[in-house]
């Protein structure tokens, strides 16, 4: 057969319109798989053996084209058709007719995949987004498909003690979704502002920045635990997923991590070898310690001086019970590290246990975040090494991408360097991460003022305030910010209600300088004598006597209270180049060496 013939009984035998039917066919195929998969949870593969299956077909579909033929009696091979008797001609004209009905169809649904108003658009990372959510904590970006809070379990066991097993659970949970660089996890320091039983999904899903939620209860009585999970889909009201789990309390692992692991699915969340590791571990044989440690968690939690020293006392307790238990060295790492913070401890001790903790737990574990972040504190804080400080906190980061804790104190070494630029891009980053949480909000104004950025600091803090108007952290940064602008007279009153609502000596520093620079003479001496005298019995950073000596004109005694404070390893004394409140001795030869000796050589 020549190429003429043989083209010419391509077309006779209705091949090319066979191929282009096939194509359109096909294409639809795969477009209502791709659609209708998902809402059944069909695992990835599914939609890829229907492709397979459709490009497999299309030689098969053109063979049969020209070997046989429909005629009125069936199927049969194209050679035993008598010419005369030859139905290809109308044949063909239906398969044009079917093409084309189908064509529209495929046309339509191509339409409405364009033209509905939730259509995904790529974001950064490679996931899909969702409209535009607005939220307290500022602009935010699109909203992640593959983002998802879990809100606390509600407690259901008759002894009422037992709530902090519901809330160790939650939080157990949180932690191994957060290993998932492919999802976007919110920290449950902001979840848990929505700790009664939520009416309206849709509205917390966008003040967290997330699609999905979580929900769930814990029932326990002796070694029984039963939990009960649901995942929706917040905007749009769908129920993805839901079980129950009765078990006992030694499988209580097992249900965490398939809890994480189908969600990780639901969600079509890509996981690495490593995470799918980390999301399976069992950290320890015992129930028994394992309960301690959930008792320390939950003070923990609760971030006071009075509880902190309670979680260490748990923790213990539970490495007792298991000498081996990496997460409980890292929560005494924890709480050792914010001892300083909270005037549990002095700095020199407190940090030295913290980082003896942080080594076992990574010895014992290396694939523990919280660890390196706490070494991240312990080498800007103490050692003032913020490079390596730099490099744990993104050592934490890589290990738990949503570890936002981490984000936030990397930012305190980045201003020291003065690196301000990617000191507020980590706060933002932070609070994309823990958008409600207080401290994280407060820190991005802290960044902006030790910037000298005082109209965004004000902003900031006005916006934390929204979310807790009684939070005196940023009531004092408020203050800090309107000074700088030359509001003094406006200033006062939120220093005033930042002291009154603590005994912290840094808020109380606040206020003292105030009132000296007001003209409060009296205050402002009162205040200074009150904290030097308790720096006599507890720890009192050099910072706050600092602040008010040199707002009283005593340059001599400011610059005394800096060199102990740097001695004491005070925090607040870190960023001495940039804080404006230090702008008057620039310049002092004494001054600029204190700054050396923070900063040190540029590496």
């Amino acid at each position: 057969m020549d190429s003429h013939n043989f083209f010419s009984e391509l077309k006779r035998r209705n091949v090319y319109k066979v191929a282009v039917a096939y194509a359109v066919v096909g294409w639809l195929v795969i477009q209502v798989a791709s659609i209708v998969l998902p809402t059944f949870h069909a695992p990835e593969w599914t939609l890829q053996v229907i492709i397979a299956v459709v490009v497999i077909g299309f030689p098969a579909a053109l063979v049969c084209s020209w070997a046989f033929e429909i005629t009125p009696e069936g199927i049969v091979r194209e050679s035993e058709v008598e010419r005369g008797k030859s139905t290809t001609r109308t044949t063909g004209r239906k398969i044009v007719a079917i093409t084309v009905v189908f064509a529209i169809i495929a046309a339509g649904l191509l339409a409405f995949q364009l033209l509905r108003p939730n259509a995904h658009v790529a974001v950064e990372g490679g996931a899909p987004a969702t409209p535009k959510a607005e939220g307290l904590a500022g602009d935010r970006p699109s909203i992640p498909e593959k983002s998802i809070a879990v809100l606390p379990f509600d407690s259901l066991s008759e002894d009422k003690s037992n709530a902090y097993f519901a809330e160790g659970i939650q939080d157990e949970v949180i932690t191994r979704l957060a290993k998932v660089a492919d999802l976007k996890v919110i920290s449950r320091t902001s979840t848990q502002r929505f700790k009664t039983a939520p009416s309206d999904l849709r509205d917390i899903a966008r003040k967290l920045g997330v699609t999905n939620i979580l929900e769930g209860s814990v029932q326990k009585a002796n070694d029984q635990v039963r939990v009960n999970v649901q995942l929706i889909n917040a905007l749009t009201d769908a129920h993805l997923w839901a079980e129950i789990y009765d078990r006992k309390l030694t499988d209580i692992f097992a249900v965490e991590s398939d809890i994480a692991k189908t969600i990780a699915g639901t969600l079509q969340a890509k996981l690495t070898g490593s995470e799918k590791d980390a999301m399976s571990k069992e950290p320890t044989a015992n129930p028994e310690a394992y309960e301690l440690y959930l008792k320390g968690r939950f003070f923990w939690n609760k971030r006071t001086s009075i509880d902190l020293p309670k979680s260490v006392e748990f923790y213990n307790q539970a490495i007792a019970k298991d000498p081996n238990y990496a997460l409980a060295y890292a929560g005494l790492a924890e709480c050792y590290v914010l001892y300083p913070d909270y005037g549990v401890g002095a700095p020199a001790e407190s940090y030295a246990k913290a980082k003896e903790m942080a080594m076992k737990a990574i010895s014992l574990e290396p694939t523990l975040a919280s660890p390196h972040a706490a070494l991240g504190v312990i080498y800007t804080n103490f050692d003032r090494d913020y490079f390596k400080a730099i490099a744990e906190f993104d050592r934490a980061i890589e290990l738990d991408p949503n570890y936002a804790t981490a984000y936030q104190w990397k930012n305190t070494a980045l201003v020291i360097l003065g690196e301000f630029d990617r000191a507020i891009a980590g706060s933002k980053k932070a609070i994309s991460l823990d958008p409600l949480s207080l401290i994280v909000n407060a820190d991005l104004a802290f960044n902006y003022i030790y910037a000298h950025r005082f109209d965004e600091a004000v902003a900031q803090s006005r916006k934390t305030l929204e979310i807790d108007p009684n939070f005196h952290v940023v009531r004092g940064y408020l203050g800090f910010a309107l000074q700088f602008k030359g509001q003094l007279a406006e200033a006062l009153p939120e220093y005033r209600a930042a002291a009154a609502a603590t005994d912290e000596p840094f808020s109380w520093g606040l206020l003292g300088q105030a009132c000296g620079r007001a003209g409060l003479r009296d205050e402002a001496e009162q205040i200074l004598a009150r904290l030097e005298s308790e720096s006599r019995r507890r720890f009192v950073t050099g910072w706050s006597i600092a602040v008010i000596r040199l707002a009283l004109g005593d340059k001599d005694g400011a610059l005394a209270a800096l060199e102990a404070g740097l001695e004491q390893h005070a925090s607040e004394v870190l960023p001495l180049k940039y804080d404006p409140l230090f702008d008057e001795l620039h310049g002092d030869l004494r001054f600029e060496a204190l700054v050396q000796k923070i900063v040190g050589p540029k590496k």
